[in-house]
């Protein structure tokens, strides 16, 4: 595994898993709402966005974290590797309110500066609508792009927690 994109719905781990797989594989990882999100929570415009992921995905070796579809299709062509998080969507939204709740206030370091953690109702009805509007525009991305890469489902915390060790 050299380069690996890593989609889900959020608060199904993304980012996690990405740091871990990263430290394991010794690879650098990105983490697009790092590169979407400008201080304030101002989304930047997709003809700024899409190059800053296409240069991260020119790089040799890699671990990208995000869904964000319509920036994804040079990465997805040159992943070697598609993992899709898939985790019950009660756990994901559950994860994201306590992550909230635990870094109020706070900029995670998977966020851009000045994206501190906050309520946002309509990022509680995005993971909660996430099966039925979102993650098939995620799968067909992954259908046209993505054909090239091993694809890795993932359903669950034991899931994720046999392929790490399988990686040892």
């Amino acid at each position: 595994m050299d380069r690996v994109a890593i989609m889900g719905c959020s608060g199904g781990g993304k980012s996690t898993l990405a740091r871990s797989l990263g430290a394991r594989l010794g690879l650098p990882v990105v983490h697009m709402d790092t590169l979407f999100w400008r201080p304030g929570w101002v989304e930047t415009p997709l003809d700024v966005f899409k190059p800053l992921v296409d240069a991260a995905a020119l790089g040799e070796r890699w671990i990208i974290e995000g869904n964000f579809t319509g920036a994804s299709a040079l990465r997805l062509a040159r992943a070697d590797t598609i993992i899709w998080l898939d985790l019950p969507r009660s756990v994901c939204l559950w994860r994201a309110f306590w992550r909230m709740a635990g870094a109020f206030g706070r900029t995670r370091g998977d966020l851009a500066p000045g994206c501190p953690e906050r309520i946002d109702l309509a990022f509680y009805r995005y993971i909660w609508t996430w099966n039925r509007r979102t993650s098939p525009r995620a799968a067909k991305a992954i259908a046209t792009h993505g054909t090239a890469a091993s694809f890795i489902r993932l359903k669950s915390d034991g899931e994720i927690a046999a392929f790490l060790r399988s990686l040892s």
